[in-house]
């Protein structure tokens, strides 16, 4: 997709909303004194251009048992493979991204386990079983910061 370009309004509502996607729309019109007509149209130009793909509630996953965060680097066997590797990767729920990349892995995924037993197990029975020529895990002690790139029109 081609970079896009945005006017002031554009990149207010941007910024609200990567901020928190649940900010109401009547708040954002009130702080940049437009009505939330405006916003809503913006809002929904903004959608139709894939400029926002979406809204989402992120949920602690150690708040709902989920312990260890892990990434794994994967290398394939066969390049022929990464099709079937990645739909045996969406079935796995506790795989919760994944990447083509560039440099020493094929594949690079992300995933939550309980604890470093369900980590091994996953490696071991999910994603090892998947025929790969290898994995390379680094689990994440803590997630210090996330956050969404910058609304700019640099």
């Amino acid at each position: 997709m081609p970079r896009q370009y945005f006017d002031n309004l554009d990149l207010k509502i941007l910024h609200a909303l990567s901020e928190n996607a649940r900010t109401p729309y009547l708040e954002i019109a009130r702080d940049y004194g437009v009505s939330g007509a405006a916003v809503h149209q913006r809002v929904q130009r903004l959608i139709s251009n894939k400029v926002i793909v979406g809204s989402e509630c992120r949920i602690d996953p150690s708040s709902v048992g989920f312990e260890t965060c892990a990434y794994v680097g994967l290398f394939l066997r066969d390049p022929s493979q990464f099709a079937s590797i990645i739909e045996a990767l969406e079935k796995i729920p506790e795989v919760v991204e994944c990447h083509f990349t560039t440099g020493q892995y094929d594949i690079f995924v992300k995933l939550h386990a309980h604890n470093n037993d369900h980590l091994l197990h996953l490696l071991q029975d999910q994603i090892q079983a998947l025929g790969l020529a290898r994995t390379e895990t680094l689990i994440s002690f803590k997630e210090v910061f996330k956050r969404q790139v910058p609304i700019t029109n640099d």
